[in-house]
């Protein structure tokens, strides 16, 4: 069996071993990456996604079960995320108090999910490295369950829809595609770092000025 690395061509490559125990398994094991992504980020669920593409283009995979199955993978997990919060993050960090996570800062959440609730979580799947801490704000926020469901599956059909039509549309050119993903991941996730530092340094440090 190939070594599976993050890349749409190596993961391409994973998949096509499973092929011989049956599609089934195939789909199985794509609607795993898609539910673990969001659970242990940064899990390569992208990549399974255009992998999937790829293969409903070489007519090894249905698009009417491959599509559905992506969808499901990433809403349940971040459907799961989100009611881990409002049933029981919410009671823990109210009762906690956190310094950088505060009660003052649950009501700013609660006010931002009010005035740009829709916005935020359409666009939730666009946000590399924030689409968990998206879900799990949301329910702490106590979002109305509906909505969020709503929103977030609006939110996965767009872009996993794109993806997956990326893929099909350019499977002949599947190496320039793994060239911008990887250039892609090796921009995005230092810049999320970084600026998640800069954050917890400028709270620590007007914590200390009003100390």
């Amino acid at each position: 069996m190939p070594a599976m690395g993050e890349s749409p061509q190596q993961i391409t490559q994973f998949l096509d071993s499973i092929f011989s125990h049956g599609t089934l398994w195939v789909y199985l094991v794509i609607l795993a990456a898609c539910f673990i992504e969001n659970v242990v980020p940064p899990f390569p669920g992208d990549s399974f996604i255009l992998a999937g593409g790829g293969l409903v283009a070489a007519e090894r995979l249905d698009l009417y079960i491959t599509f559905p199955v992506v969808i499901l993978g990433g809403l349940s997990s971040v459907m799961i995320i989100y009611c881990l919060g409002r049933y029981y993050g919410r009671d823990y960090f109210l009762r906690k108090n956190y310094r950088y996570f505060s009660v003052a800062d649950i009501i700013k959440v609660e006010g931002y999910l009010k005035r740009w609730g829709p916005a935020i979580l359409i666009f939730s799947r666009f946000t590399v490295g924030f689409r968990v801490a998206i879900a799990l704000g949301a329910g702490i926020g106590r979002y109305p369950a509906a909505k969020m469901f709503v929103y977030s599956l609006l939110s996965y059909v767009m872009f996993a829809g794109l993806l997956m039509y990326v893929a099909m549309a350019a499977v002949e050119n599947f190496d320039r595609i793994e060239y911008y993903f990887r250039t892609y991941n090796r921009i995005v996730w230092p810049v999320l770092i970084g600026l998640a530092v800069a954050y917890v340094v400028h709270r620590f440090w007007r914590l200390r000025k009003k100390a």
